[in-house]
């Protein structure tokens, strides 16, 4: 197995190694955008090797011993504030990638906007001034944007990230122990923001509720880091008040990262309905459409 990289017909660099896939875009002067490109496929190859080696540790429930390769040392500190909870530096990986070819990428360059989308975990390079428009997609069986988040070269934030029950239950690659449709989290960097939605999307859940069907992890992926803890399958007939008391249930833990600094701002959706907490200092952060 080895990593390809093509520059596709929209001017976006399209980099994959297994199970990473990740969409690049540069803007700025040619030449730039050239250097830029070449940067980040010189240090893809080596991402997933190296997180390959050190694989039963990075599946390791937190607090565990520190990894080596960079973008592992990545996923264990943004998931390490979190380990009074069941989370390993899995949690983080997607996010970590995105964060480790953005950073090569930019390496020297001068560029107005950059991101790197590892499978919808993204970090994001502004210049000064610079604005970046990111859509929010809630469910993936009818995929639309249903909300718009204005992200600003004056808010410390770079990185953005989606956890939920876009899952390998309904299309998705991963898990969640909580019942949200999706939970978006602006964070300093994309494993940072990839960490946090894992935990708070576990957070909006009804537990006991006999509409929400949970299977062991490990009987639908023997491979998931997660073992034989029940994640959500499936989720059925919600009334308004239950989905309003979940939702709930996740942004009060939010605002609590939001507080401490961890994150920036979260959307949480779940069956239509969003809450939104959290505004970037010295920018602002607006879900259009939020309810």
């Amino acid at each position: 197995m080895s990593a390809h990289a093509a520059l596709l017909a929209d001017g976006r660099l399209h980099l994959q190694h297994g199970p990473i896939d990740c969409l690049c875009r540069a803007e700025g002067p040619a030449e730039e955008i050239r250097r830029a490109y070449a940067q980040a496929v010189a240090a893809f190859p080596a991402i997933l090797p190296a997180l390959c080696a050190e694989l039963a540790l990075l599946r390791t429930k937190l607090p565990a011993p520190l990894p080596t390769a960079a973008v592992a040392r990545a996923m264990h500190r943004a998931c390490l504030p979190y380990a009074a909870r069941f989370i390993t530096p899995m949690a983080a990986v997607a996010g970590a990638v995105a964060d480790h070819v953005l950073a090569a990428l930019i390496r020297g360059r001068h560029l107005g906007r950059a991101f790197v989308d590892n499978g919808g975990d993204i970090a994001f390079h502004l210049a000064p001034g610079e604005r970046l428009q990111c859509g929010m997609v809630t469910d993936l069986a009818a995929p639309a944007i249903d909300a718009i988040l204005l992200l600003d070269a004056a808010a410390p934030g770079r990185g953005v990230a989606t956890s939920g029950r876009a899952c390998k239950g309904r299309g998705g690659r991963s898990f969640s122990l909580g019942i949200a449709d999706a939970v978006t989290v602006l964070a300093p960097t994309a494993a940072e923001a990839d960490a946090a939605a894992t935990v708070i999307a576990n957070a909006v859940d009804l537990p006991g509720h006999p509409s929400i069907v949970r299977r062991p992890a490990a009987a639908i992926d023997p491979d998931s880091d997660l073992g034989t803890i029940a994640v959500t399958w499936s989720v059925g007939p919600l009334a308004a008040e239950e989905i309003d008391r979940a939702l709930a249930a996740g942004r009060r833990l939010a605002e609590h990262w939001v507080r401490e600094g961890r994150i920036l701002a979260a959307a949480l959706a779940l069956r239509g309905r969003m809450m939104v907490t959290g505004t970037p200092i010295g920018a602002p952060f607006r879900m259009e459409n939020a309810v």
